[in-house]
Order: structure tokens, then sequence, then C-alpha cells
């Protein structure tokens, strides 16, 4: 992915997060409640909002460092969106419960992310002293 790519995809995830968390705090409050989902649905805000924050952090770097460890973190940090806040977004919904088994494989991506992120710093730093 090119660093702009991933920071229009940051803008974007951000926005709809913010769209997300808006409509579950004022347009899913009761069926929220009634399905005692309300800690998971801001759960998946929550990381939702810290990732798009991170493919911004991850688009700008790119124009420092344009390696591909770094384009890499930005499409696993859009996979673990997708799939971690995705599927909990599902769960608070429609309460079936077997959707948070698929929850743990969005953190795997972003995880993967963050360690993408790392590894393109220190192995690409321009001028780094090792």
């Amino acid at each position: 992915m090119s660093h702009r790519n991933i920071l229009v995809a940051g803008a974007l995830i951000g926005a709809l997060g913010v769209m997300i968390g808006a409509f579950g705090a004022h347009g899913l409050a009761g069926l929220l409640e009634a399905h005692n989902r309300v800690d998971t649905f801001e759960t998946a805000v929550k990381y939702h909002m810290y990732h798009a924050l991170a493919l911004l952090l991850t688009g700008t770097l790119l124009f420092h460092i344009p390696a591909k460890p770094l384009r890499l973190a930005g499409l696993f940090f859009i996979i673990g969106i997708l799939i971690f806040s995705g599927s909990l977004y599902i769960l608070c919904l429609t309460n079936i419960s077997w959707l948070g088994a698929i929850t743990p494989i969005g953190g795997v991506f972003l995880i993967a992310g963050w360690l993408s992120l790392g590894h393109g710093i220190f192995h690409s730093w321009p001028g780094k002293v090792v």
C-alpha cells in the first residue's frame, strides 16, 4: 500500500469510527443494553479509533521511511480493524456469541501491524546507528 492510500484509509476509518461510536451511543443504546454489550461495543470503537490513528502514523512515516514493513503494517492494521472491531460490532448487534471467537484473529493482525511498524522503523530509519 502507498503512503497516500494508508493515510486516506486512516482518515476514512477514523471518520467511520466516530460515526459508529455516535450511532452506538445514541441509536443503539437500548439494544446494546438489552444484549449486555455496551462494554463490548466501547472496546470495538476504542480499538477502531486507536488503529485509525496508527494508520495515520504509518502513512506519515512512509514519507520518510519507504520500507516494505511499513506498507505491510498499514495492511495489517486495516485487516485487523475489519476483523477485530467488525466482529465485535456484529456480535453487539446480533448477540451471536460465536462471533467472539473470530475477534482474536483480528487482534493477531493488529499485533502484526505494530510489530511490522516497529520492524520497519528499526531496520530502515534514515542514518540509523547500530
